[in-house]
């Protein structure tokens, strides 16, 4: 995977831990650099950890399906970008973020907005990917996209979640088809 590739799947997994950084800075009275690093590191720290563990879990059946490995990357990644794009585009949930940064309520957002990366990272066994650089970086634009979103939200508002959302998903369905594509033969990667 090329680091062009790695850098549009970081941001479009980080697009959800983003979107529900935008709410907790609209919910919050006062935003410090403090608050903004707790909600980075726990969404940046997750979104590392899922596709290390999808990576762990996609290397155990990896030569089962190593025939169909790039059907499995696109499907993966067109099932995780439509169902972005899906909510960007219909979801009328106006879900009510509070700023509480407790333990359980981030653990639970943290989980919640990774899940995604789990299956990157069943992808990323699929591709070979060299797993511990890949999710470092992931782990780190997620962090930064989302302190920076504690700070956008408490100036912006709600205005660019959905935005947000429905590029990530964008993103990883264009990368999914350059996958399937490139295995194909009909598009070749530099």
């Amino acid at each position: 995977m090329q680091l062009w590739e790695l850098l549009l799947t970081a941001v479009a997994l980080s697009m959800d831990a983003f979107a529900v950084s935008v709410s907790k800075g609209l919910a919050m009275q006062k935003v410090t650099f403090k608050k903004a690093l707790t909600v980075g590191i726990w969404f940046g720290g997750f979104q590392a950890l899922m596709p290390l563990l999808g990576y762990l879990l996609g290397t155990q059946f990896q030569k089962q399906i190593e025939a169909i490995d790039h059907w499995v990357a696109f499907v993966l990644l067109a099932l995780i970008g439509g169902n972005m794009i899906r909510e960007a585009l219909f979801s009328k949930e106006d879900q009510e973020e509070t700023a509480d940064l407790g333990f359980r309520a981030m653990l639970l957002l943290a989980i919640a907005t990774s899940i995604d990366a789990l299956a990157v990272g069943i992808t990323y066994a699929c591709l070979k990917v060299d797993v511990v650089p890949a999710v470092s970086f992931i782990g780190i634009v997620t962090l930064t996209l989302s302190a920076a979103g504690v700070f956008i939200g408490h100036i912006f508002g709600k205005k660019y979640q959905s935005k947000a959302e429905l590029a990530g998903g964008i993103i990883l369905l264009l990368i999914g088809t350059k996958i399937l594509l490139e295995h194909m033969g009909v598009f070749v990667a530099r």
